[in-house]
Formats: structure tokens, sequence, C-alpha cells
């Protein structure tokens, strides 16, 4: 095998989150790709993500994950509601985990923007009629747009209800062999519902006070970490602001990043946006990044950077330059599956290739 001339870029330094270690600072962001039946998956889901863990990625993390079916934001995406769901996801993460990346699940309930159609048939709510179901959220508030359905407020039993199912998926996705779990708190779906004052009008425990818009991710996460073994790293995805006036701010984020990590949280994975779709969001190369570094320095905790990181310096400076501890690609991994190995080319090192790819890569 050839040699490396020079020791690794920052990028592809190895990373290590109690008992796992990532074998570079990369990884494939959550995507869904509305392609299951009943929230189960197949060949598709195993292409997609195995291919991304022959490409060198660091990190493969598997979609938004339903934890009940209500929680699907479609009714092509993912689930971990049923004891059927873990044989399939246990293929994916075991074709990863043998093709040297770590296999990471991010488990999910979309609140009010559930029920939806296909982004590639318009998106919009679907009506009963159309295989939709309802909807709920802390408050009956619809997201709006296309998404004009009204969900119920949640009751207490709900709260209830819904914290024991990500309990159970957390055990589902251990049972699948997975060894990174992500909680989605971003991007618009229940737990970023929660905790915005745009969308949260309660009055009860889980309304009003920064304190109580935070109960539900807080207990949630305390949950989920007594089932979730000591030795695997357990992340957090939030949206770090909402961009609109009013709303979820980054000192708010950088408050939940302290408590978070005080409930063994590892890892605050900092994207934005979502919740409302009004936001004005200014999107530029590396938007996000600002959020990972001050969450990081702030709370002394690991972040991920997200959002149009698509060039390899770009990539490796985030590394570097101390804003992030992981840097997640999306849109780029779907262009190239093999980002990482062009990405270390570029930076003057090479990945070791499978086996099957050693004459050509």
């Amino acid at each position: 095998m050839e040699k490396n001339s020079i020791s690794a870029p920052s990028l592809f330094q190895p990373l290590i989150v109690r008992s796992v270690t990532l074998r570079n600072r990369i990884g494939v962001s959550p995507m869904c790709q509305y392609s299951a039946a009943d929230g189960v998956a197949n060949d598709w889901h195993l292409v997609h993500l195995g291919s991304r863990a022959v490409g060198g990625a660091g990190l493969v993390i598997v979609e938004a994950t339903a934890v009940a079916p209500e929680g699907r934001i479609t009714p092509g995406c993912l689930g971990l509601w049923n004891e059927k769901h873990i044989e399939p996801l246990a293929r994916i993460a075991g074709f990863v985990k043998q093709h040297g990346a770590v296999a990471g699940i991010q488990i999910a309930h979309a609140g009010r923007k559930a029920s939806a159609d296909m982004p590639w048939r318009g998106g919009g709510h679907l009506a009963e009629a159309q295989g939709g179901w309802p909807t709920i959220a802390p408050s009956a508030i619809p997201f709006g747009a296309e998404l004009s359905k009204v969900p119920r407020a949640m009751t207490e039993a709900d709260i209830t209800r819904v914290q024991n199912d990500f309990v159970m998926a957390a055990k589902r996705a251990l049972a699948a062999g997975f060894e990174w779990l992500e909680l989605h708190a971003a991007h618009g779906y229940l737990f970023n519902e929660f905790l915005s004052p745009l969308t949260n009008q309660r009055t009860d425990q889980y309304g009003g006070s920064f304190e109580n818009r935070i109960r539900l991710l807080l207990d949630t996460t305390r949950a989920v970490r007594k089932v979730w073994p000591d030795q695997l790293p357990l992340a957090v995805r939030i949206s770090a602001i909402d961009w609109m006036e009013g709303g979820w701010q980054i000192e708010d984020s950088l408050a939940l990043a302290k408590l978070l990590k005080a409930e063994n949280v590892d890892l605050m994975d900092c994207s934005s946006g979502g919740l409302v779709p009004d936001a004005k969001i200014i999107v530029k190369p590396g938007y996000q990044v600002p959020f990972a570094e001050k969450i990081r320095h702030g709370a002394n905790i690991a972040t991920a950077a997200v959002g149009f990181i698509t060039e390899p310096k770009q990539a490796d400076n985030i590394v570097r330059n101390g804003q992030a501890d992981v840097v997640l690609l999306a849109r780029q991994m779907l262009v190239d599956p093999y980002w990482p190995a062009h990405a270390a080319k570029a930076l003057g090192y090479k990945l070791p290739p499978p086996n099957q790819y050693a004459r050509a890569w």
C-alpha cells in the first residue's frame, strides 16, 4: 500500500467519543430518502448508506427515523416503532461497520410537519383519503404554507407516550447494532416545536418559560440515556436559531447545550431554521458553522458543523481551527459518495482504499 508522505490533515484525524472511534471527522448527515414501506428499510437504504461508508466517511447516520407511525414526515419515512424494523436496519448497520465507518441513526418525531406527501409530489399535507393522518404538536398552531393541517395540542398523556416511544426506539436502535444515536430536535419537528416560543403557547409545565419549554427534550434525553449504553455516544441535533424575531436564539441553544451535556450528551449537531415557513435565512457557504463554534467553546461540548460545506479545504479548516469536531455533509455526499477519498487527495493525503477498489482509488 502506498504510504502517505505527510501526517493526516485535521479532517482525517480520528476522533474518540466514549468507546467509539471515528476514523476521520467526516460524517454523512441524516438525509430522508422517502423510500420505505411502513417504516421498513430496503435495498435503496442499504445501497445509499453503504456506498458512503465504502466512500470513506467516518460516520454514517441513518435518516430521521420515526419513533411512532404518526411521527413520520411522509408515508415513505423509516421507522423504529416495531420489532420488524430491526432486522433490515441491522443489515445496514452491519455493512456500514464492515467498511470502516461508525453506524449512527437519528430518531425523530415530526410533530405538526408529519403526514406530508413526498417532496417530488409537492410535499403538502396529505388528507386522510390520500393516506394522511392527524398530527400532534405542543400547541394547535399549523405550520402554514403547504403544511396547513392544524395539529392537536398534546395532552400530558401524549407527552408521556412520545417520551416512551423514544426510549423504545433507542432500545431497538441498539438491538440493530447502531453505535451512535442522535435525537432530532431541529428543523421544526416535535422537540423543536416545544423549544421555541413561536410554536409553544402552552400554559402548563411544558410551556412558557425556557425551563418549561426544554422540559420534554431534557426529560426524554435523560430517559434515553438510561437505556443507551454508557460506552456509546449520544448526540442531539438542534436548530441553533429560528431565524425569526421572538423565536429561539443562539443564547438559548448555548444554555440548552450546557444542560444536555450534564445529561451525558456527547455532541451537539448544530443546524438551524425549519420551524416556520417565512424565516429569513441568510444562506452562504458554511453559514451555520459559527453556531457550532459558539456552542463548542461556550458549553465545552463537541459539535458537528453542517450547511453548505462542500470544499475539502473548507472542511479541514473548520476542524483545524476548532470550530467543530465533526463536519457533516448532506447534498455534497449525494453528489459524490466518495467525497472523503477525493477530499483526502485534494489535501495531499491518501485514504486506504477498499480492497475491491485498490487499483483505481
